[in-house]
Parts: structure tokens; sequence; C-alpha cells
């Protein structure tokens, strides 16, 4: 039986330092540890689930990664990103508040949308993309 309020896509990254990783994660933008089992290595994260809702990501230790050639992190790319995580939230004003005052290096100010709502873009502390934003996608709404 399939539980339809659960996630059916998770995101799933590699951190340098995912540890602290995890911990700037959770004050910046609100995430909650749900699973962080360490790795081998002191220091190290073999898997982490961090919860943000009704969704979340995953997350290893870039320096234990055991499939380089199917994932990096943006700081071996050049600070380049293949994709960027869209998050929901329900006040941004203050969420854009504690990501700024955190450190997160805001490349979108927030702003009205045109499809409604308001954003903004940043780049957390391994250079990976994220856009907050109070449009909610999945809201019901009338086609126009």
């Amino acid at each position: 039986m399939s539980n339809h309020t659960a996630p059916t896509v998770t995101p799933g990254m590699v951190y340098h330092n995912a540890a602290d990783a995890i911990d700037w994660l959770c004050r910046a933008f609100g995430f909650e540890r749900k699973l962080v089992v360490p790795g081998e290595a002191p220091g190290t994260i073999m898997h982490a689930h961090l919860t943000f809702g009704s969704g979340g990501i995953m997350l290893g230790s870039a320096e234990t990664n055991s499939r380089p050639e199917l994932q990096q992190s943006p700081r071996e790319l050049g600070n380049l990103c293949s994709h960027s995580i869209s998050v929901y939230v329900t006040d941004i004003d203050t969420h854009y508040a504690r990501a700024k005052a955190e450190g997160a290096k805001i490349v979108m100010e927030l702003e009205e949308k045109p499809y409604g709502g308001k954003g903004y873009a940043c780049r957390d502390i391994e250079g990976y993309v994220w856009h907050f934003g109070s449009y909610d996608p999945w809201a019901d709404t009338e086609a126009g």
C-alpha cells in the first residue's frame, strides 16, 4: 500500500566535511536530522537523511564517496551545479533572513514572483544552489 504523504523524490548530495554541512543546513535552512550514520574514517558521514516538512535530502561525505564517477560536489566541478533544489516554505521572509544570517550566498534576492508568492535563491557552504519560495506548486490552482 502506498503512502501518498511520503515524498517520492529525495535528492542525494555529497559534502566535504558533511558533519559541519549537516549542522549548517539545520541552522541556516531549518532541516532536521532524521538519520546520521558516521563513516568508518573519523569525522566522515556514510549516510544522512535530513527532513524539511514532508520532504528531505540524503547526503554523505565527499571524502569517502565510493562513486565519484557518478556524483561530485560543486567544489570538484568548478562551483557548477547540474541541478538546483526547490523548497516550499511558509514564512519566506523569516527563512531568507535566517539563511542570510548564517552565511548563505544569495544569488537571487528575495522578490515577488510572477507565478505567485515570493522567493530567493542561494548557495550553501558547499556551493549547491537552493531555491526557496512561498509559492506552493502542489496547491490546487485554477488553470489560467
